[in-house]
């Protein structure tokens, strides 16, 4: 049997354990990977919002990844919660030198409100981690403040979808879960030199849906850390992930996470 790849998530941590670094490493291991992380903030929260966020020095967030780095090869990465200008300028260099697929989820409102991403860090989003990027995956409101646009409909999203490409990112998926259905959600996949594709999946009645958001894009970062293509790594996520949201449960009070070991019928 061959040894899972590596696949790093460069996040904040969730201390409820539903989203972020925690949401990261159980999607990666349940999807075939070996995972390991860089921690960009703690955060203290729970299913009912976030009471506090602590950033760990730039320098240090740095160090976390020039370790990682010097002491496994990395089969694909993933971004979730950067949160400063700093902590962003710190890893964006050692990111451009990789060699390894990048998936980037531009994390910056949690589920239940609370900003995840300083207002001043939007710019350096943009300009640093963006560009280069093998996929990049926002949800309708984060594609909406990147693009200054409105998305209402398919076609409009393909066309923020269009505008994310010509930023440097090289493929975008902007996620259909804010769009209104009754029955189903579809994500649009855009890649550079093709036509928008429409993605659908079942939509599930549920309020457990904290880290959707994490647990798609580190089921992505899998599948491309494994070879698939592009398409391919996408569509299995979103098959892990809408199978996680039909078995959600509440561990405690307030919005549940996606069940993430769905999947091993345990």
């Amino acid at each position: 049997m061959l040894n899972p790849p590596n696949i790093l998530t460069i996040a904040g941590s969730d201390s409820g354990g539903g989203a972020g670094i925690q949401a990261d490493l159980k999607t990666i291991m349940a999807m075939g990977g070996y995972g390991m992380s860089v921690i960009t903030a703690l955060t203290a929260q729970n299913g009912l919002g976030v009471t506090g966020i602590h950033a760990p020095d730039p320098d240090f967030v740095a160090l976390q990844l020039h370790t990682v780095l010097d002491g496994f090869s990395i089969a694909a990465a993933k971004t979730g919660m950067l949160f400063s200008a700093p902590i962003i300028r710190a890893v964006a260099p050692i990111l451009r030198q990789r060699s390894f697929p990048l998936v980037v989820d531009p994390v910056s409102v949690s589920q239940s409100g609370s900003n995840l991403l300083h207002k001043d860090a939007v710019s350096a989003l943009i300009n640093d981690i963006i560009p280069g990027c093998d996929l990049l995956t926002p949800n309708r409101p984060e594609a909406e403040m990147l693009t200054n646009t409105t998305i209402d409909t398919f076609e409009d999203a393909a066309a923020a979808g269009e505008k994310l490409l010509q930023m440097g990112a090289r493929a975008v998926l902007i996620k259909g879960g804010h769009m209104e259905s009754s029955v189903v959600v579809t994500d649009c996949l855009c890649i550079e030199g093709q036509a928008p594709k429409a993605l659908p999946q079942a939509k599930v009645d549920t309020i457990n849906n904290h880290g959707t958001g994490c647990t798609l894009s580190a089921a992505i970062a899998v599948g491309l850390g494994k070879g698939l293509p592009l398409q391919v790594a996408v569509t299995r996520a979103q098959e892990y992930l809408n199978l996680a949201l039909r078995r959600s449960y509440t561990p405690g009070n307030g919005v549940g996470p996606v069940n993430h070991a769905a999947a091993l019928n345990v």
